[in-house]
């Protein structure tokens, strides 16, 4: 048996209410609100904060392969699977690949993944998007960013893997070219008519012919869709009642790119019993439909995050020149300092373990835990005396903080603030998703990878602080 053995999504902070948008053009938008990436994250620091909570419970190192999906790398050319390696500590004997370029990056990561599985390999698989779509457009009504990750294997599977059909089909609807801002795309009609309803209908049809199924055997049929109405309108001309189609989250998270369907897997998931088979479709240049059936083992996975804790855990108060801001959509003065320099890589890479695992150090002599890593104890003072100790997941509380309004930010203040970390250790860094008036000494904390800052086409990124999530 081979299939899906962990699951997780992730959903940013921070939400923009439609009606803002409304407001600055005048036009009509959709009811709800979209998610928004931090103006330091990306379609990378999504993808490890899905990997790690997706990795709650499991050993890193029993990770084989890894798997990195998006149509929004922050890299033309430079893996992104390695750096989710690296945030997660799965070691570096690992096979890893970034799969973009499509909406059907996500299931076509996702095949590969199983594929591996039917060898013994296990393999984590990330799909994250964060689009933009051009100002007064539909599409930056509709986009919204987020992530899900999957870890897929032979032992210990929950949704058990039973066949595929694929269809891959030359076709321009939605396209970015290299050079390209925003998403551009086709007349819709067109593109629903001549490429998404006659694909998605084509891979359904073929899976449920090889398998033998019928609409009626499954619990949900999880499609992707450009917005509800399309998703809807062809899950219902394929024979699938109402209640087995699966919500798209556009009104509380916004269409997710290639992410949207494996998120939306993520919520039927979290919802699903022993013995229901699902259906997930995603479209892009054709369409892929794979049929999973749950499996008792679901009952006893480890407790996880997934949509429902995030779609809780939220910030609506954002209006909509914050947003182009975060989007560097507008130009600001600059500010009267000297320009950022970039991250000296040799040093950079010397501290792999510190920058990348939250790993310090320890003290043999006297067991005092320690970051930065160092050779000299600041405790006993032995030299030479260190192990390895690793930060990331200790439960950690706010020793003291202070707000920064000098400096560079693109959300002022800076939320500086020093951690102390239960069993020992204390780390200064910056707190982020969280409102002024919630900070407060000895609140409760955990660690996410963001983004520090970008200089000559490098992302550096290191580790802040969030609120702890319940």
């Amino acid at each position: 048996m081979t299939g899906i053995t962990a699951f997780s999504a992730y959903v940013p902070f921070n939400r923009l209410d439609r009606k803002q948008i409304r407001q600055a053009y005048g036009k009509s938008v959709p009811s709800g609100e979209k998610a928004v990436a931090n103006y330091d994250e990306d379609s990378l620091t999504m993808s490890v904060a899905a990997a790690l909570e997706c990795c709650r419970g499991v050993d890193p190192k029993t990770i084989d392969n890894v798997f990195f999906s998006t149509t929004t790398s922050p890299y033309a050319e430079k893996q992104c699977a390695t750096t989710v390696v690296a945030a997660i500590d799965a070691g570096k004997n690992v096979r890893t690949a970034d799969f973009t370029d499509t909406l059907r990056a996500g299931s076509a990561a996702m095949l590969s993944a199983i594929d591996a599985a039917t060898n013994g390999k296990n393999t984590l698989v990330t799909v994250s998007d964060c689009r933009l779509g051009a100002a007064d457009g539909p599409y930056e009504n509709g986009f919204g960013d987020g992530a899900a990750a999957f870890i897929f294997g032979s032992s210990g599977v929950i949704a058990e893997f039973i066949d595929s059909y694929s269809v891959a089909v030359d076709f321009h609807d939605l396209w970015r070219a290299s050079d390209d801002k925003y998403v551009r795309n086709w007349e819709d009609r067109f593109s629903i008519t001549q490429a998404y309803n006659p694909h998605v209908t084509k891979a359904v049809n073929g899976v449920l012919a090889k398998t033998g199924f019928k609409p009626e055997d499954f619990a949900k049929i999880v499609n992707y869709g450009v917005t509800p109405r399309y998703q809807q309108d062809i899950a219902l001309k394929l024979g699938f009642k109402p209640e087995q189609i699966q919500d798209s989250l556009y009104g509380v998270i916004g269409n997710t790119g290639a992410a949207n369907a494996p998120m939306m897997l993520v919520a039927a998931l979290e919802e699903a019993k022993p013995g229901d088979r699902i259906l997930f479709v995603t479209y892009g240049e054709g369409s892929d439909a794979l049929i999973f059936q749950v499996t008792d083992a679901i009952a006893k996975i480890a407790p996880r995050r997934g949509i429902k804790s995030y779609l809780n855990n939220k910030r609506a108060t954002m209006n909509y020149e914050k947003y182009l801001r975060w989007r560097e959509l507008i130009t600001f003065e600059p500010a009267k300092r000297p320009a950022q320099t970039r991250s000296a890589l040799p040093d950079y890479f010397r501290f792999y373990d510190k920058n990348y695992a939250l790993y310090g150090c320890r003290c043999k002599e006297c067991g005092t835990p320690q970051f930065p890593p160092t050779r000299v104890c600041v405790q006993c003072q032995a030299v030479d005396k260190m192990e390895e100790y690793k930060f990331y997941g200790k439960k950690a509380k706010v020793a003291t903080f202070v707000f920064d309004f000098l400096a560079l930010s693109a959300d002022p203040p800076n939320i500086v603030v020093v951690l102390d970390f239960e069993g020992g250790g204390r780390i200064f860094t910056t707190l982020v998703d969280c409102d002024l008036d919630a900070v407060k000494v000895g609140m409760e904390v955990e660690m996410t990878y963001r983004k520090l800052f970008k200089v000559d086409g490098i992302s550096t990124y290191f580790w802040k602080a969030v609120p702890k999530l319940s």
